[in-house]
């Protein structure tokens, strides 16, 4: 007999219905499963074959045919176990159920138990999309996929509470969507207890305000990193839309807290500089997401930037400039999105002395330029701000003055935010630093003397398109900041000085 149930299949960020056939013929013992299935889809057999006896059915003795359509598709995973199983089922004449217009997802233990998948969200979205009524699937990605509206969600903890709910004995409860509750931020993180760095702490608040990449440069202990790891505390609240994009990337990469299943915060993600230039941007035989695509609609923090691998920091380039990366492999394209903001922090020298106030730097003039030179120019033309952290002198520390706290910064972020999501809407910009050249004229007027001093900077600084394209970005963010349309001199000035630290450092002399 022939049977056909609707399943689900993933491949990247993208997600296709497919067919799950099966028939049941005489002829010698044998189980196929064809429709170009990868390894694990193959193993399905030996799952299938336990759960059905351990769910106390008999398992067909004849000739087993499984069809995976369209076979021209490539099928990876573990989530078509339920779907197989219940054609078989239904093929061998052992159940009579009606599955029209429902979907199957879920790994199968030996004894029936239904195991949680990765991309329940991008395939429940796909579900919907192609008018499937119903969607079945393990109980622990029922609340991710229950945020998808239009299609009616059940979670089942075994094989058999499926066939309960389908033969109408028992009823499953339909998934509602929760009250998504924000992650907590540890309490101890507060821009309050970051004593002195004004103009750190400032270029930090235009950089989140806009979305821009920052590179800090300074001495070790200077607090690079204790500025970094508290910009989660004044990012702006994620859209809707950006939440369930972010979401989707987590659940696919298997990353997701099941106790959060909406991702609400903005990802904060930093990666060891021994991690592989697959790792940050993607890979394996169908690729998976890497930390730049992990970090999508938030920070990626990479410490320590010289020590990162050459390859690795150069595979940054074309994501940082597109806000997507794209990952071929014989198997086929996929495209992961990467609009992140790009935060790194490094020492200006290997002892991390060079231009400090009152320490000697050991290094010499060629070990200092060996080493700034890992970065290459090139990247550092796509970082946005350059920032120097000097060292913060004992008055400072000692002092009894109460820093601005992050709420209060977060605050004037979020106005800024506001303003950039008014004047950019319907155009597919999330803030300024993703506008495109072509957008620059119209929304970056500029004052006859702000463009006369950004003149001057770009033809005495040797700026390069891209920088001038850079620089007027982080003015109009800094005018955003003052609720100011049109970008004054105050605000070119101001970004002017937030890059001009490759000057200093990477135009060391032989000498000094």
């Amino acid at each position: 007999m022939f049977a056909k149930v609707y399943s689900v299949g993933l491949f990247g960020m993208n997600s296709y219905v497919v067919e799950v056939e099966a028939d049941v013929s005489r002829g010698l013992p044998a189980f196929d499963i064809v429709g170009l299935p990868d390894v694990a889809v193959k193993e399905a057999r030996d799952r299938v074959r336990s759960a059905i006896k351990n769910c106390g059915f008999k398992f067909p003795t004849g000739h087993i045919t499984v069809n995976l359509a369209p076979a021209d598709l490539k099928k990876g995973g573990s989530h078509y176990d339920l779907p197989i199983t219940l054609a078989i089922l239904l093929a061998s004449d052992q159940i009579r159920v009606n599955v029209d217009g429902k979907a199957f997802i879920g790994e199968l233990s030996l004894d029936g138990h239904i195991r949680p998948v990765n991309g329940a969200l991008a395939m429940a979205i796909t579900a919907h999309d192609e008018n499937l009524k119903s969607l079945f699937l393990p109980t622990d990605n029922s609340a991710e996929a229950s945020v998808v509206d239009g299609i009616n969600v059940y979670g089942a903890d075994t094989l058999k509470d499926i066939l309960l709910h389908l033969n109408g004995v028992t009823e499953l409860d339909r998934a509602i969507k929760p009250d998504f509750v924000v992650e907590n931020i540890s309490e101890i993180l507060d821009f309050c207890d970051v004593r002195g760095q004004a103009q750190a702490k400032r270029a930090m608040e235009v950089a989140a305000a806009g979305g821009h990449n920052i590179l800090l440069i300074g001495s070790p202990g200077s607090g690079k990193s204790m500025l970094a790891k508290r910009i989660p505390t004044i990012l702006p609240e994620m859209t809707f839309e950006e939440a369930i994009e972010t979401t989707k990337i987590h659940s696919i990469a298997g990353v997701l807290d099941s106790k959060y299943p909406l991702v609400r915060r903005r990802p904060f993600r930093a990666p060891h500089h021994s991690i592989s230039a697959f790792g940050l941007t993607g890979g394996g035989t169908i690729p998976r997401p890497g930390e730049i695509s992990l970090a999508h609609n938030g920070v990626l923090f990479l410490d320590e930037l010289p020590e990162f691998g050459r390859s690795t920091m150069e595979g940054l380039r074309q994501p940082l400039e597109d806000g997507k990366v794209t990952i071929s492999r014989v198997s086929g394209s996929l495209t992961y999105p990467s609009s992140i903001m790009l935060v790194a922090a490094m020492n200006p020298c290997p002892c991390g002395y060079f231009g400090h106030p009152t320490r000697v730097c050991t290094c010499s003039s060629k070990t200092v330029r060996r080493y700034l030179n890992r970065v290459s120019g090139p990247l550092l033309d796509r970082m946005d701000l350059h920032i120097e952290v000097p060292p913060v002198d004992f008055d400072a520390l000692n002092s009894e003055y109460k820093e601005e706290p992050s709420s209060a910064i977060r605050e004037r972020v979020n106005k800024a935010r506001q303003i950039q999501q008014e004047r950019y809407k319907g155009t597919g910009i999330s803030c300024n630093a993703r506008l495109t050249a072509s957008m620059l004229k119209e929304y970056c007027v500029m004052t006859d003397e702000a463009a006369e001093i950004l003149k001057n900077a770009f033809d005495n600084l040797g700026m390069s398109a891209r920088a001038y394209d850079r620089l007027l970005k982080v003015a109009r963010t800094i005018a955003d900041l003052e609720g100011m349309e049109i970008i004054d001199l105050v605000h070119i000035a101001q970004a002017i000085q937030f890059r001009s630290l490759d000057r200093k450092y990477w135009g060391v002399d032989d000498e000094y």
